[in-house]
This record gives C-alpha cells, structure tokens and sequence, in this order.
C-alpha cells in the first residue's frame, strides 16, 4: 500500500474570516467597522505598537522589583527602638516564629508570583516576536493565567497598610510602610500593565505562516 500523508489541517482565524473582535466587551463586528456598536471602544484587528509598550512597562517593572526586595517593607518602632523588614526577611521570622503558613502565602504572591509574572510576559512577547508556531493554545492559556493572578500580588502591600492602621499603640508600638512598599506597589502596576498592552491576538498569527510551510514541503 502506497503511504498517504495526511493534509495538514487548515485553520481559519478571524482577520482571514473578515472580523475583527472588540478586546473590551469581545464583540465580534466586520473587518473595517471603526468602532463597537456595544462599548463604544475603537475596534483594531491587531495593535501594532503594543509590543513596545509591553516591553517599556516591563523593564519598569522590573527595575522597581529590585529595591522592593532590598528595602524594609515594614518598620517597626518598639519604645523609640525601630526596626526593618523586608519581604524575605519578614517571611523567614515567621518561620522562626511557627507561623509557616503565613510566611509561604507572603513567600508565594510577594516572590513567585511577581517573578512568575515576569518570566512569563517576556515569553509570551519573544513568542510573538520571533513567530513560534508552537502551544499556541497553552500560551493563551498563560496568559490568562498571568491576568487572573496578577492582581493577588498586591496582597503585601494590603497586610502592611491593614497592619499600619490598627497596630498603632500610642508610643509603645507603631508600624509604617518601609520605602520598599511604594516601589513594590508600582512593580505590579507596571507588571499588570504590561500584561494589559500585551495583544494576545497575535499569538495566533503564526498560523497564517502554517499552510505557506506545509506547503513548501
């Protein structure tokens, strides 16, 4: 029997259909229409300057992760005595205190969750760049992934500001934000951002490409 090689499978996107999606409500109108009938917001098949913008906010992000993770997130003063923490620091006296649960969920949406975000938005952007015609369902999913989880690691900046409304014992004990709370808090702005330009639309492109090569074989 003569070996059959099976057709590759031709996959229709959207632009190829003449449609274009509102990235706001997710209605889909005909290619050219200007702005969404539902929203109001304008209607662009693909945004061909978010790549800079995803980059720009990224690299912001990143330089202001770095002196959130050097500098006390939480001042302490005990009888004129005043003592730092950082986000590490705190999580490893919880440790030593028993309080291991608490030090792995400050542990996990103060450090892997913001260096997950990281890494996973500059692969996401190289994808796209470089044209990977690979997982492209599991990159969608990523990034989703990277939208849902992004506003959880805010949850340091919220203990330090709960803690530094109620723990206020006249002048024996007082608690502050540290100066690495306000750069920790821009670095998720900046990462959430990011996140936010990034065009997820365009990690189906490289599906035009498939049927070209497939057919150059």
């Amino acid at each position: 029997m003569a070996d059959v090689q099976a057709e590759p499978r031709q996959c229709l996107t959207a632009r190829q259909a003449g449609l274009v999606a509102c990235t706001h409500c997710a209605r889909v109108w005909p290619l050219g229409t200007e702005t969404c009938g539902r929203c109001g917001k304008r209607l662009q098949s693909r945004d061909t300057h978010s790549m800079s913008r995803v980059w720009a906010w990224w690299v912001v992000g990143l330089i202001c992760y770095i002196p959130a993770n050097l500098f006390p997130m939480l001042k302490t003063t005990l009888l004129a005595k005043t003592a730092g923490s950082t986000i590490v620091g705190g999580a490893v006296e919880l440790m030593a205190h028993g309080d291991i649960p608490v030090a792995l969920v400050i542990l996990t949406a103060s450090v892997a969750i913001p260096m997950g975000k990281f890494v996973a938005v500059a692969y996401l952007a190289l994808s796209v760049q470089h044209g990977w015609t690979h997982d492209l369902l599991r990159r969608m999913q990523l990034y989703e992934v990277v939208e849902f989880v992004g506003r959880w690691s805010m949850i340091d900046v919220f203990v330090v500001a709960v803690l530094s409304a109620l723990v206020q014992l006249s002048v024996v004990v007082s608690i502050h934000p540290g100066p690495a709370a306000v750069t920790f808090a821009l670095s998720v702005v900046f990462t959430m951002l990011s996140a936010r330009s990034f065009d997820s639309r365009m990690i189906w492109d490289s599906l035009d490409a498939k049927p070209l090569e497939a057919s150059k074989t």
